[in-house]
């Protein structure tokens, strides 16, 4: 299966079922007591995380995502039923963004669940209108409409460590060595096409999850090669783990040329702790080396630990593992203080779903605000009792005053979401 980590999706939750418009009708009794049920709610569509999934490729073919419409009511009382909510498997670390930049749904541990689009109400039959000064309501309502979203599903890994470096550093080699990762390994640049995830087990009672981030080069965080495309998942990783070739004609230069493509993709990457390895020393004289870890030493960030390992061999990983065992713990305790410390509590404005709005344009009066348009979505305008309980709905909440302020007359259109009406 192909590797995707990021898709467009069109999320719509299901529509309300109507309500039923209905009497008795029971022997010698031409036209008994109003008897129409509710329609059933929508169903939602929920994003779930699951550790069963590792790619977005799912959505390449399947744009829409459409929860069950609810059912209508029926007669004799009976409710709608309710549409089946649409589960959707993502993989952990998915993050899904709105058209307008929001995150609606960041999913990190398995099983996380997150409502992406709600389904609408089910609308009142007309058995629920009845009261001691209507005995025989001859209207009904109609089902909500569900939401709607474009969502982008993107794919942000969760690992303890991400593995870094320019192509052939030995990054794949690493991860074969420490974990039951296969990665592809050869001998040209590139080979690593996909990141790659390897549980490491340090000692009894610590594993530790490894990324390995392939096809950075120079440029990657202005497009170039393949690693913009996987810059993201290195984005949750706790410690980075830098590695560079002994072979590399300038080791120095090597690693700032990585060190600044992260900090060009996301400054914050810069001040992660960060291990730097100088692999391939396998051959190499013990004076060649202590040179070349001088001069990693050299440029490094402040606190920094830089080792001499050879990933095919093994040497020199006992003492990196610990080293990073250390910064994970440490990076993780601190992120937990910090969600701990903005754990605050949080003062809400009022309910602006009771709040309103007049406009007039041109002829047109348009009346704006999230509770009275749903009651207008709700209400069959072909109905003129119905019509009649939209107008006295208005009047309660003072909507009929401001328009009459407003200077609206007799015939004047009324515009309230997708619906106009004459006043």
């Amino acid at each position: 299966m192909n590797f995707i980590d990021k898709v467009q999706v069109a999320a719509v939750a299901g529509d309300g079922g109507d309500g039923k418009l209905s009497f008795r009708h029971e022997k010698f009794i031409d036209k008994g007591g109003p008897d129409g049920g509710d329609g059933g709610k929508g169903g939602d569509v929920v994003l779930v995380a699951s550790r069963n999934e590792n790619t977005l490729a799912a959505f390449r073919f399947q744009k829409e995502l459409k929860a069950e419409d609810g059912q209508p009511g029926g007669t004799n009382r009976k409710h709608g039923h309710s549409g089946v909510d649409l589960l959707v498997a993502v993989p952990v670390g998915t993050v899904a963004t709105a058209a307008d930049g929001t995150v609606v749904a960041d999913l990190i541990h398995d099983e996380q669940r997150t409502v992406v689009a709600r389904g609408g109400k089910g609308g009142y039959g007309n058995a629920h209108f009845v009261s001691s000064t209507r005995q025989a309501p001859n209207f009904r309502e109609l089902g909500e409409q569900g939401e709607a979203a474009t969502l982008t599903l993107e794919l942000k890994m969760i690992a303890d460590v991400g593995l870094v470096g320019l192509p052939n550093a030995g990054k794949s080699t690493l991860l074969n060595k420490l974990s039951n990762a296969r990665p592809e390994i050869a001998d040209y640049p590139f080979t690593t096409l996909t990141p790659n995830l390897g549980v490491v087990d340090i000692d009894k009672s610590t594993s530790v999850l490894f990324a390995d981030i392939p096809g950075l080069i120079e440029g990657a965080a202005a497009g170039k090669g393949l690693g913009h495309d996987f810059l993201r998942h290195i984005e949750r990783t706790a410690v980075i783990v830098h590695m560079i070739d002994a072979y590399q004609e300038d080791v120095a230069r090597t690693y700032l040329t990585i060190r600044g493509e992260l900090k060009a993709y996301q400054a914050d990457l810069a001040r992660r702790p960060e291990i730097v390895l100088l692999n391939k020393i396998d051959g190499l004289d013990e004076e060649i080396v202590a040179d070349l870890l001088a001069r990693l030493k050299g440029v490094t960030a402040r606190g920094s630990k830089v080792y001499a390992v050879s990933a095919r061999s093994g040497a020199g990983l006992r003492d990196m593992l610990y080293a990073v065992k250390t910064a994970v713990v440490k990076t993780r305790e601190k992120s937990q203080e910090k969600a701990a410390a903005e754990e605050v509590p949080v003062l809400r404005l009022a309910d602006q779903s009771q709040q309103w709005h007049v406009e007039k344009r041109g002829e047109i009066y348009v009346v704006s605000g999230q509770r009275i348009e749903k009651f207008a979505g709700r209400t069959d305008f072909g109905n003129e009792q119905a019509l009649r309980r939209l107008r006295d709905i208005m009047r309660k909440m003072g909507i009929m005053h401001e328009l009459v302020r407003q200077g609206i007359e007799a015939g004047n259109a009324v515009s309230i979401g997708r619906e106009t009406f004459k006043y």
